[in-house]
């Protein structure tokens, strides 16, 4: 099988074309080709298929071999490659997601894509499409505990479900003990991807984040949507912010006026491979 590994901001997957390539077991596939030790290693895999609706299908697996239902750097990666591998002449594109269909625009140098923007869609807040259990509509600022430490959340989904989690100090936390306590927490029935914020100033914030069957990753598109509208919400910024993430920087911005979160930032490739399935 042939593949290419790529990251958006340290968030990286192997990406599979399937527009000539064939995949018998993706969640087998993805436990194995994420291995770290044994397989290409990832946070995942991503495939691009045809699509009936969109410019291209995107189908993504995270580590333990769980489908996602939607990766923002993942898709701006998808952009990339569908453009540099010829499989489309096009600068604006459609993707399919279980999140739903996104639409994108490349920012293309010297005949290859240096960055994206994605039209992310509307933040959905109603807690029981998030999924998030709650005796409230919405999800603002409401305590949760978890080993015996009481946080405050502010829950949104954009197409995947996240928990935004504002604190003094994300650098000291110990995200390999806390983020599967907030992933597997009995209030989120989908499980969660729980994302960690200080805010800096108005136009600025750092975040850290456990992803839903990956663990701590470099960087979450979705998660630095989430965090804006959180932000937000929550009166601590304005209406666009960079969003400091391990791997590097995002530009989000929530449009008021048309519900519209756009997500702005980098895509590479890494290399070309070929493994034995």
């Amino acid at each position: 099988m042939k593949f290419t590994k790529m990251h958006g901001l340290g968030n990286d997957y192997v990406y599979v074309n399937c527009f000539e390539e064939t995949i018998e077991n993706p969640e087998e596939l993805a436990r194995f080709i994420s291995d770290r030790h044994f397989g290409v290693g990832s946070d995942g895999l991503i495939l691009i298929h045809p699509s009936k609706v969109a410019d291209f299908e995107m189908i993504m697996y995270n580590a333990d071999g769980s489908r996602g239902e939607m990766c923002g750097n993942g898709i701006r990666c998808v952009a990339k490659y569908v453009y540099d591998y010829k499989l489309t002449e096009k600068t604006e594109i459609s993707v399919e997601t279980l999140g739903g269909i996104k639409y994108l625009e490349l920012n293309v140098k010297d005949e290859k894509v240096e960055s994206v923007k994605v039209n992310m869609g509307s933040p959905e807040l109603a807690a029981d499409k998030i999924p998030v259990k709650s005796q409230n509509q919405k999800v603002m600022n409401e305590p949760i505990d978890v080993e015996g430490i009481t946080y405050h959340m502010t829950c949104v989904s954009m197409g995947n479900p996240h928990a935004v989690i504002f604190v003094n100090d994300i650098k000291d936390l110990d995200l390999e003990k806390i983020g599967p306590k907030f992933e597997n927490h009995e209030r989120f029935p989908n499980r969660i991807n729980t994302e960690f914020v200080r805010v800096i100033d108005k136009e600025t914030v750092e975040m850290r984040v456990w992803e839903r069957g990956s663990g701590e990753t470099l960087a979450c598109g979705t998660g630095a949507c989430a965090t804006v509208v959180a932000c937000i919400l929550n009166g601590y910024t304005n209406d666009e912010v960079t969003v400091h993430l391990l791997g590097g920087d995002l530009q989000i911005q929530w449009d008021k006026k048309e519900n519209l979160i756009y997500m702005t930032g980098p895509a590479t490739i890494v290399f070309d491979g070929e493994i034995q399935i």
